[in-house]
Parts: structure tokens; C-alpha cells; sequence
């Protein structure tokens, strides 16, 4: 895919320091943001007070004041910028709970990720602490639901990113999925 080409080489022209590739590599990106940040908020709330364009913002601000960044392809950004996404929306919940000094809990929609929870709902938090499990015991893992449930990149992109073959990524997909069911679900039934 020629587009695919021309973001991982604006991704290494900006990795050397060429402030104009990233002037270049914008324009080319945003859609691709925009389209993650919506499905990040198909998760939230429906009244959230962020938008997926404020948060394209925020994540833009983010990766471009990283100092020490070295893309080496279109999945690995996307990635990441899914990472900074979920990092400023679990920020973003913890200040609204705190304000509401933990009244009420934001539900989350798993029906995008196929991960089942009770009632389809689960709180951002708990999904945010069920994945910081799963990357202390299997950081592939957890590399995985993140690039697969929330950038929607493809199985053959992580395949290349992680170094390893399509059937090892479906293998530990279908295995994330599983085990993150059973922490929420267990956690579901925990809060009752």
C-alpha cells in the first residue's frame, strides 16, 4: 500500500529530526486519528464532555513533544497514538470521578473489542486496569489489544510490528480476549 509507505517514511524522516516531514505526515495521519479517537469514544459515556476531535488534539500535542521517538512503521505510530488516546481518556475519568468523589460509574461498550462483559457496560477504569494486568504478565499480549481492539489495525500489521507470524497474533488475540473476559466479568461480579 503506497500510503502505508509514505507515512512509515514521513515517520523516519521525522525520527531523524525534519521538523517539515511531520508538517507532511499530519494531513496524512489525521483521518486515521480521528477515526480511532471514534472509536475510543464508542466505549464512552454518551454526555462525555471530550470530543473525538479535542482528543486528536491532545494525543497530537502528546506524540509531538516526544523527544526520543522511533517509528518504525504506520502500525507501530497508530499504536502508540491508540495508547496516548486510552492514557487521556483514562486521565480524563479518573478527574471526572474524583470530582463526583466516586459517584457513579462511567460504562464502557466491549461490544467493539468482543470482550463480554455483564450487561455489555464496563467502567474505562476497570478495562484500563484489567489491560495493565495483562501486559505484566504478557506484554505482547497486551501490545496486541491494543493495536487490534482500539487502533483497528490489521492482524498482518501487528504480525510485522511484534516480529512474529499472522497465527501467533490471532492465537494471542483470541487468548486476550478470553482472559480479559474472565477479569471483568470476575470483576463485575466482585462489585455487586
Amino acid at each position: 500500500m503506497s500510503g502505508s509507505r509514505d507515512v512509515t517514511a514521513l515517520l523516519m524522516e521525522w525520527n531523524r529530526g525534519n521538523r517539515e516531514a511531520l508538517n507532511e505526515l499530519l494531513p496524512q495521519v489525521y483521518a486515521e486519528l480521528h477515526r480511532m479517537a471514534r472509536r475510543h469514544f464508542q466505549m464512552e459515556r454518551i454526555d462525555h464532555t471530550l470530543q473525538p476531535t479535542a482528543l486528536v488534539h491532545e494525543v497530537y500535542l502528546r506524540l509531538v513533544d516526544q523527544r526520543q521517538c522511533s517509528w518504525e512503521s504506520r502500525a507501530e505510530f497508530f499504536g502508540v497514538a491508540s495508547q496516548v488516546m486510552r492514557r487521556v481518556l483514562v486521565d480524563h475519568a479518573r478527574r471526572h470521578e474524583a470530582a463526583k468523589r466516586g459517584a457513579g460509574v462511567r460504562p464502557v461498550s466491549l461490544d467493539e473489542v468482543d470482550v463480554p462483559a455483564a450487561g455489555g457496560v464496563m467502567p474505562i477504569l476497570a478495562l484500563d486496569e484489567a489491560l495493565d494486568r495483562l501486559a505484566l504478565m504478557d506484554a505482547e499480549m497486551a501490545k496486541i489489544v491494543e493495536l487490534r481492539a482500539f487502533s483497528g489495525v490489521t492482524i498482518e500489521e501487528i504480525a510485522h510490528v511484534l516480529t512474529v507470524s499472522p497465527s501467533t497474533v490471532k492465537r494471542s488475540w483470541r487468548l486476550a480476549k478470553a482472559w480479559l473476559y474472565r477479569e471483568l466479568a470476575s470483576g463485575v461480579a466482585s462489585e455487586r
